[in-house]
């Protein structure tokens, strides 16, 4: 990536980027050496989600407008130390952001959640709901020599395009998933927009 590398050599300095993305199916790296990986991608795209395998992350993850990615880029010299406790770090980040737009947030893998990670932020219904947890963050790592690329996927708004993408996705790619733990910030606080949760970001970070 073209950023990391301008960070790793000092072209550039730490870098914060927010931005909301188009419609994107990234897929991991196992994802494409999976028999059913073609057929994935082209249903992918046929959801209006451009199929793309990524450096960093594992299974397949789903994300367009509705959600918040936010790219955190640091110049290190060891940057492989504290590469496990940095997901940590960022799953409490971020779930704490969400917590301070009303979100019952924590961090921890949920059972049955799309590209499943120890360190996924999670939201909780009341539980009186039957669907009590659903996934909200989903991170990735890249290590180089000499620098990190922390990436963080916030789905905020619009969760069903994004789950009925990846039904069709993990069908193809043979892998089991619960659909009910794909959704976004704003089923279990309605009205939240990417405005507000980019907002709250920028707070936690002091901007």
């Amino acid at each position: 990536m073209e950023l990391l590398n301008q960070v790793r050599t000092g072209e550039r300095g730490a870098t914060l980027r927010l931005y909301r993305p188009e419609p994107t199916m990234a897929f991991g790296q196992r994802d494409a050496n999976l028999p059913g990986f073609e057929a994935a991608s082209r249903l992918a795209a046929s959801h209006g989600f451009a199929p793309l395998v990524r450096k960093a992350g594992g299974r397949a993850m789903a994300y367009h407008r509705g959600c918040l990615v936010v790219d955190q880029v640091q110049p290190e010299s060891d940057a492989m130390l504290g590469s496990r406790s940095r997901f940590a770090t960022f799953g409490e980040l971020f779930a704490g952001v969400l917590r301070s737009v009303g979100v019952a947030a924590a961090v921890g893998e949920i059972p049955g959640e799309y590209c499943p990670g120890e360190f996924s932020v999670h939201g909780s219904f009341p539980a009186s709901n039957p669907k009590t947890q659903i996934k909200l963050v989903g991170t990735a790592q890249r290590v180089v020599a000499g620098a990190w690329l922390f990436s963080s996927a916030i789905v905020v708004q619009n969760s069903a395009p994004l789950r009925e993408a990846l039904i069709d996705t993990y069908r193809e790619l043979g892998l089991e998933w619960d659909p009910q733990t794909a959704g976004a910030a704003e089923d279990l606080q309605p009205g939240l927009t990417v405005e507000t949760v980019e907002a709250a970001v920028l707070e936690a970070y002091g901007l």
